[in-house]
């Protein structure tokens, strides 16, 4: 199908963006990729009158490591997050996660800001920022303000973001130790079945800190707090990944749709979840 009629704007500055979503109101929005955005329109399921393509502000898109302190650009692509060798090395589990997302030709164009903001709660990016307990930073008329991954997001697509804010940038600290990004999809491009990222540290044969989230197993992403609890001090044996694997589980509240039923969900995520603690575990 065609979208409906609409105007087109591509600022140059995130002031110039903000400018116009200020003026436009209800009726503009923001484009990054356009993976979401430009079906709906195609299948005129939203009508949007006003435009505006972020993909112009060199502001947004870039990547920035300053010892263990990484920032970046809501535009900077997934293609740009797999190839980037310095990023690799500092948080090589972005790169797992990236090279999971979709296809080549899906993240060629699709941006981290764009997989993050508008709450879709199968997109990887979303689980995996609080897996990493990252800080988004938006922008609006009122200024500049910060949010964290794990209280971003209030249901499916709706997030804290308000309408005339626009999320600039990702930043988080390097982890340290193990890590692992776990996804069960019925083909390749597909969303998750269920997805699983992991953080494991160890210090005298312990657990000294971990990090667990999980993708596409309820309306938002879940930062499962009881599972990191069970891990953390203990010498991660069997007994102690079982019930880990147990409280992230009890965690999620998927809904039955067409890649399985809730009973079917629950068990694919206790696979990726046992999967992805003990990759971590290894890597530790």
């Amino acid at each position: 199908m065609i979208t409906s009629s609409f105007e087109y704007y591509k600022p140059d500055s995130v002031d110039g963006a903000i400018s116009l979503l200020s003026e436009w109101g209800d009726d503009a929005r923001v484009i990054a990729g356009g993976h979401s955005l430009i079906p709906v329109m195609k299948q005129r399921m939203t009508d949007i009158s006003h435009l505006i393509d972020l993909g112009h502000i060199a502001a947004l898109k870039g990547i920035t490591i300053d010892g263990e302190a990484i920032t970046i650009g809501a535009m900077t692509t997934q293609h740009e997050l797999i190839t980037d060798e310095a990023l690799t090395k500092a948080v090589p589990l972005i790169r797992e996660a990236s090279l999971q997302i979709a296809d080549p030709q899906v993240r060629y164009m699709g941006t981290i800001g764009g997989n993050v903001a508008n709450g879709d709660p199968a997109n990887d990016m979303p689980g995996l920022m609080q897996t990493l307990d990252a800080t988004y930073h938006l922008r609006g008329p009122g200024g500049n303000r910060t949010v964290q991954a794990r209280e971003f997001y209030e249901a499916a697509y709706f997030t804290a973001r308000e309408d005339d804010e626009i999320l600039t940038a990702i930043s988080f600290n390097a982890p340290s130790g193990g890590y692992a990004y776990e996804k069960q999809k019925r083909k390749i491009g597909d969303y998750a079945t269920a997805a699983a990222g992991v953080l494991i540290s160890l210090k005298a044969g312990k657990c000294s800190a971990a990090s667990v989230a999980l993708t596409n197993l309820s309306d938002t992403p879940v930062y499962c707090e009881e599972a990191v609890d069970t891990l953390v001090g203990s010498t991660l044996d069997e007994a102690v990944i079982k019930a880990a694997v147990i409280a992230a589980v009890d965690a999620s509240d998927p809904v039955a749709d067409t890649r399985g039923p809730v009973e079917f969900k629950k068990h694919v995520a206790g696979i990726i979840v046992k999967k992805a603690i003990s990759s971590a575990i290894a890597r530790a």
